[in-house]
């Protein structure tokens, strides 16, 4: 299982949200540059940028902060937030970014998402299919930047895309985001035993060098995290067996 460190821009800053709350925002860094190179110093392969004013507002104010955090030499990069037509996710493919992440419009118009497939190599291609789970423990779609909850259950929605190549779907039960209280263990489980073809990276409530071990024995592929890393909740000793280029004890 590979750890994917998350950096979430609102308004240039590197901020994160609680439970997706647009009003309950705690600022980090002014310079996100300086976040990814801490995270590359860890040894992150990979890391996950949210343009959460694209998520919100179908625009792109951070382009730019992207697009320089993806200069050749660093991290791999997978970005979302406000990827809502084929030509916005060409021009990040094609400016370096290895994965487009698509939240939004996947709930929305799937026909037209599962076209995209057709023209970009699925690979490179990650559908974010965050959940409310709604009191009978079905886990229901959100969009817009978790502002709006549809009644589309998520194997449903995973169902719409069985044909196309799907390979990586982010779900995040927005319950734990940001809470530090552990993820949704029985989610994932239930994730990876209906899709096992899925490479599933789980998101929410990461707290702990436990929480990590826990994740990579349900089976998931990725898990992204962002406060914890943040805070410096785990150690490097905890997080160095998931970080694709941590240096080795023996080398430190």
């Amino acid at each position: 299982m590979e750890l994917i460190p998350a950096i979430d821009l609102k308004g240039g800053r590197c901020v994160r949200l609680l439970k997706g709350d647009f009003a309950a925002e705690t600022v980090y860094s002014n310079d996100p540059q300086t976040v990814l190179d801490r995270y590359v110093a860890l040894g992150a392969g990979r890391v996950h940028i949210v343009d959460l004013d694209g998520a919100k507002d179908g625009e792109q104010p951070n382009r730019q902060i992207i697009l320089q955090l993806a200069s050749p030499g660093r991290a791999k990069l997978q970005v979302g937030g406000g990827l809502r037509t084929l030509a916005r996710l060409r021009s990040f493919l094609d400016a370096g970014i290895e994965r487009a992440v698509i939240g939004s419009l996947a709930v929305t118009a799937p026909a037209e998402v599962s076209s995209w497939f057709e023209e970009v190599d699925p690979k490179r291609i990650v559908l974010a299919l965050d959940v409310r789970i709604d009191s009978s423990g079905a886990p229901l779609l959100t969009t817009h930047g978790w502002q709006q909850t549809s009644d589309t259950v998520l194997w449903n929605a995973i169902e719409q895309y069985a044909t196309c190549g799907l390979t990586h779907v982010l779900c995040t039960d927005i319950s734990r985001d940001g809470a530090l209280s552990g993820p949704n263990l029985e989610l994932y489980a239930d994730a990876v035993r209906r899709f096992p073809h899925i490479q599933w990276q789980a998101s929410g409530g990461v707290a702990s060098g436990t929480d990590l071990r826990a994740l990579s024995e349900v089976g998931v592929a990725a898990v992204i995290s962002g406060k914890a890393m943040l805070e410096n909740k785990i150690s490097p000793q905890e997080l160095r067996p998931f970080l694709p280029n941590a240096s080795s004890p023996a080398s430190m």
